[in-house]
């Protein structure tokens, strides 16, 4: 492996290939981030928001003179949909024969997917984080126990607003401060924590007491809370950010747009939306090729309230009945999908908008012996993402490992506007493009400080330091990440060579674990 495919951006920028220098020009720095260092930047916190601003500032200044305006071109508008919890298998049209989600189909059909996306931290809060900023975690300040983000750190929205977007949040908002305080203009159907107060729905589909989502309702940005629209999730949940997003979409602008809607779907608690209760036989749904009673070891998670949503050792008719209303939850949100792209449609957006659906992280549900997302499994690390509208391949598979946090850059580029040099991600234009078959050679994925990842493009090699123990799979002979490899002497140098690549880019990104 070579150095610069472990390196920050702002260093790896300095010995990227020629195929990149496009994108590398279409960089801006801000005063704070000439030299951007791999850990926290703990300057005088006083100075941040005046550095922030000048940052923004000059980027105005250089969205005056870019090429777009200069000739006349339209910029497109960005429709950003993320579910949440969603597994990356749960899409008809990339190989599920059981679940029906014929307006994700649709954008598969129009657009590119990229198979072997990546969320890099599987957990709401870090990965949302990392969208929002570009930034790995150990940057951003998002990574637990520590949990202190950096607020001067430009944001996507930010960034799209002082280019001249108009920039709106609909859904679930679990990022410190406010929409408002973080570059979203404006925010409808906004969802987030709110008081103590009696569930709309206390028990799941299952009948289990509900422990996610508690107290969460709607509410505006200056917190004016709305508990009669219901408190936690909703079985029609979905319709309601739908109608949000929709009211964005019809209202009549010259500038173009943001939108990014937080779907809550599917995560837990797994209510039954009424159209698709009768949807999905419980007893006909097919358990997953990993299924497993128990995980093997404590993976780090083993007592977190994800994985006591089921009792151990697992039963393949909790697993199937769990399985069966998520399907029911994702198939629902399919719909809603629908209806704010069909409002695009009515409006004369469509051909303007590029739509861009992914999920937050994937999830066990069985898988593994897991029921949670705190792990390095595709089914987990691993999200679905679709990139579909004007200049967009058509009916293609990518099979470049990305980020997450790519794609706030790659908006950017998409849009000629400058990427800020705070920003980790990578953008792959290039790679749409057809000009780059890849942006890494490795991913790398963290768990709080009890799992790390590498992985290739035929390997992956997880490490549990709390255990100091390693799983190695093969994933071009095993996908299902059955069958460990870590011990087996014919494969001793590829682990090694892993661990090496991993020390690496822990020593780059400044991992807390080596400090």
């Amino acid at each position: 492996f070579k150095a610069e495919e472990l390196l920050p951006n702002a260093e790896r920028w300095k010995t990227t290939n020629v195929l990149q220098h496009r994108t590398v020009q279409n960089r801006v720095s801000s005063s704070k981030y000439q030299n951007v260092e791999p850990a926290m930047n703990h300057r005088n916190m006083y100075c941040r928001p005046l550095r922030l601003f000048a940052f923004l500032l000059i980027l105005n200044l250089v969205d005056l003179v870019t090429p777009n305006h200069a000739v006349g071109l339209k910029r497109p508008n960005f429709l950003v949909l993320v579910s949440d919890d969603q597994r990356p298998d749960t899409i008809r049209a990339l190989g599920n024969r059981i679940i029906e989600t014929p307006h994700l189909d649709q954008l598969v059909l129009n657009g590119l997917t990229f198979t072997r996306a990546n969320c890099a931290h599987p957990l709401c809060v870090p990965s949302r984080a990392e969208i929002l900023t570009g930034c790995l975690g150990f940057r951003n300040g998002v990574h637990p126990p520590l949990n202190k983000p950096d607020l001067a750190l430009p944001t996507w929205p930010q960034v799209m607003a002082a280019a001249g977007y108009r920039t709106y949040h609909v859904g679930k908002w679990m990022i410190a401060g406010r929409p408002s305080t973080r570059g979203y203009q404006e925010s409808l159907g906004l969802f987030a924590s709110g008081k103590k107060s009696e569930m709309t729905h206390p028990l799941d589909s299952a009948g289990r007491e509900v422990t996610g989502y508690r107290g969460w309702m709607f509410q505006t940005d200056d917190r004016q809370l709305k508990p009669e629209e219901g408190v936690g999730l909703t079985p029609d949940i979905s319709a309601k950010f739908a109608d949000a997003a929709i009211e964005f979409i019809s209202r009549p602008s010259d500038q173009p747009f943001l939108l990014q809607v937080n779907f809550t779907a599917p995560h837990d608690p797994l209510l039954d939306p009424p159209e698709w209760i009768n949807k999905y036989p419980a007893d006909q749904m097919p358990l997953p090729k990993n299924f497993m009673e128990r995980h093997p070891f404590d993976h780090g998670n083993y007592s977190g309230r994800d994985e006591e949503l089921n009792t151990w050792p697992r039963k393949k008719s909790d697993i199937r009945r769990d399985l069966a209303t998520y399907y029911r939850v994702i198939s629902d949100m399919d719909v809603q999908i629908g209806r704010i792209i069909n409002a695009l449609t009515k409006h004369r957006q469509i051909d303007n908008t590029v739509i861009i659906f992914t999920s937050d992280h994937g999830l066990a549900i069985g898988s593994h012996g897991l029921m949670g997302k705190q792990n390095m499994y595709e089914h987990t690390i691993g999200v679905p993402l679709i990139i579909s509208g004007p200049g967009i391949p058509r009916n293609k598979r990518q099979t470049a490992q990305i980020y997450l946090r790519d794609l706030f850059p790659t908006t950017c580029d998409l849009a000629n506007i400058p990427i800020p040099t705070t920003v980790d991600g990578q953008s792959f234009k290039a790679v749409i493009e057809g000009h780059q078959s890849r942006i890494y050679n490795y991913t790398f994925g963290y768990f709080k400080d009890r799992q790390r990842m590498v992985r290739s493009d035929r390997w992956k090699l997880i490490y549990y330091p709390h255990l100091k123990r390693y799983q190695l799979f093969d994933l071009k002979n095993d996908p299902d990440e059955i069958k460990d490899l870590s011990s087996a002497p014919a494969h001793h140098n590829v682990k090694e060579q892993l661990k090496k690549v991993m020390h690496r880019w822990q020593q780059q990104a400044n991992d807390p674990l080596l400090q």
